[in-house]
């Protein structure tokens, strides 16, 4: 006889977490929602600062980038997770919460998203007759260091600034999204009101995004430096991402959250989906067992008392009558 075994399920650990219908997206829905936020993001944190009057407080564009952050994750999270950002990516797949493969087909899509919003920013500027180079005006929203700071700051400052805002873009995202958190509701307006306020120091040192999409996209169509200078806003973010995932697998392991919820950037791990369905039919298997177990004493159980029975009218001398 197997012994009744206890099987919980966390609403947080399914696949249909967050999502009523329990449909689980597929990667081409999922690839499409990252692209098209990526798209948004890269639209609203360059295109405000672009039109925006020189030399005005970076304040309105780290606003506009973080309020986008918020409503793509709130539009699209519980599609795909809502990363739209490489480096947020990174992070997922350090803490073991995103397939690698998957992983590296999210950061494609950011990056096509990326660059069709930068692209349709440069031709509206290309439309404008006040402005005569198109990639010139991009260099004022493009991450750079030393003399293309706006306060010269070195390569070492630039550096550190991205690998410290990264980590910490990163671990708010990865704290708001985990499977035991209680709030996982305001994930959205935490990641978007702590990338915005990051950015109100990174563009103030050097318009730096803490997103390597974002940085792709406004240095393809700025001056030849920015290119020279992207490698940065490339290794530090990521760096810092791998670190706060580090971090977080360290002191949260097995806390990845459901796909498809908004809470939810492990909308993308087929693994954990399939890890669920294997619980499940495990836990269907020992409660069949369970369920099987009982019939074998309750039919010896029947059988003695039968005899018994038997036993009483013969000596009560009802039996041959």
């Amino acid at each position: 006889m197997t012994t009744p075994v206890p099987v919980h399920h966390d609403s947080a650990s399914g696949p249909a977490a967050g999502n009523s219908t329990g449909v689980r997206h597929g990667l081409v829905s999922r690839l499409s929602a990252e692209a098209f936020g990526s798209l948004f993001i890269v639209v609203a944190g360059l295109g405000v600062p672009l039109f925006s009057i020189p030399q005005s407080s970076p304040l309105p564009a780290a606003l506009a980038a973080g309020l986008a952050v918020t409503a793509a994750m709130l539009a699209f999270g519980y599609v795909s997770g809502g990363h739209f950002n490489p480096a947020v990516t990174v992070g997922h797949a350090v803490a073991g919460r995103i397939r690698l493969g998957d992983a590296a087909a999210y950061i494609a899509a950011q990056l096509v998203g990326g660059l069709l919003g930068a692209l349709a920013l440069f031709g509206i500027l290309r439309t404008l007759p006040g402005i005569q180079d198109s990639r010139t005006a991009f260099d004022t929203v493009t991450a750079g260091f030393g003399e293309h700071s706006i306060i010269q700051a070195p390569l070492a400052g630039v550096l550190l600034l991205e690998v410290l805002g990264a980590a910490i873009v990163v671990a708010v995202f990865l704290g708001t999204t985990a499977r035991n958190n209680m709030n996982k509701a305001a994930a959205a307006l935490s990641v978007g009101l702590a990338f915005a306020v990051l950015l109100q120091l990174g563009l103030s040192v050097g318009n730096a995004p803490f997103n390597p999409a974002r940085a792709t996209a406004s240095a393809v169509f700025s001056s030849s430096w920015s290119l020279e200078q992207l490698w940065l806003f490339w290794v530090a973010p990521i760096v810092g991402a791998a670190i706060a995932g580090l971090v977080f697998r360290g002191f949260a392991a097995g806390d990845a959250p459901a796909a498809g919820s908004v809470a939810d950037t492990e909308a993308d791990d087929a693994a954990d989906f399939d890890d669920v369905e294997d619980r499940d039919a495990e836990a269907h298997d020992i409660e069949f067992s369970d369920a099987e177990a009982p019939e074998v004493p309750a039919a010896a159980a029947v059988q003695e008392q039968a005899r018994r029975d038997e036993a009483q009218e013969f000596f009560d001398g009802k039996r041959g009558q």
